[in-house]
């Protein structure tokens, strides 16, 4: 019989922390030779007067080592989705930190030499009263991005469902398209629903059992498409799983 092994977050901290600042990664950034990843502050900062990982210690470039380093999207987005909180929270120090170091509208930088990358304002000093104007970054730089632009839920989070029975496969179904069959059985046996993101499989067949009288003899599944899924699962993990729309 399948075991379900519930995972803490704790566990999996050696894989999202970064070993310099020993936070979260924030704008998480991977050493091409190596792979180890940092948040992209960090390792700027380090890699300013070290040419090697400070994890391996493997050369990451012989004299430009900011060449050697990559943004990694796809691992920044796995630490948001997993640790509660910790995007909006992101999201509203560089607010923070734009009101309080505002742009000059339409100022221009200053020529000079291309920067490589630049620091993000969660982990940057305070500056000076007569510090320059902060270069102006995109929406998400610039803390304008909220968790449901970005695509994240939270476990107090309403989403929307719709609901219908399934009396066989999509296959079996298709020679019912052309005469409109299907779509008629679509409207009449879709049902809609709005839960927390929070609520599992579980609870959602056993509120369908008690919501449609449905005989204790018979046994409640919710299938994805023609894929039971796990009672385990909650609507997040359902809707990082699987393609959604809002």
């Amino acid at each position: 019989m399948h075991r379900t092994t519930r995972i803490k977050i704790t566990e999996l901290n050696p894989h999202l922390m970064c070993a310099l600042c020993g936070g979260y990664f924030i704008d998480a950034t991977t050493i091409v030779e190596c792979l180890h990843s940092f948040c992209k502050t960090c390792i700027v900062r380090y890699l300013e007067t070290n040419k090697y990982c400070p994890m391996c210690d493997v050369q990451v470039h012989k004299t430009r080592p900011l060449l050697s380093i990559r943004s990694d999207k796809t691992l920044q987005d796995i630490v948001y989705k997993l640790v509660p909180g910790l995007f909006k929270d992101e999201m509203k120090r560089r607010r923070d930190f734009y009101a309080a170091y505002p742009v000059a509208e339409g100022e221009r930088q200053p020529r000079g030499p291309p920067v490589a990358l630049a620091l993000p304002p969660s982990a940057a000093q305070p500056l000076p009263p007569s510090a320059p104007p902060v270069p102006n970054g995109s929406n998400e730089d610039r803390g304008e991005v909220s968790e449901q632009d970005k695509g994240n839920l939270t476990d107090d989070e309403i989403v929307s469902l719709s609901i219908e029975f399934y009396e066989g496969s999509r296959e079996e179904k298709k020679g019912t398209v052309e005469n409109g069959d299907l779509e008629k059985e679509k409207k009449n046996g879709v049902r809609f629903l709005r839960c927390p993101a929070a609520m599992t499989v579980m609870h959602l067949a056993k509120f369908l059992r008690n919501k449609m009288d449905v005989p204790s003899k018979y046994k409640v599944e919710v299938l994805y498409e023609d894929e039971p899924l796990k009672e385990y699962y909650t609507l997040m993990d359902i809707a990082y799983i699987y393609p959604w729309r809002r």
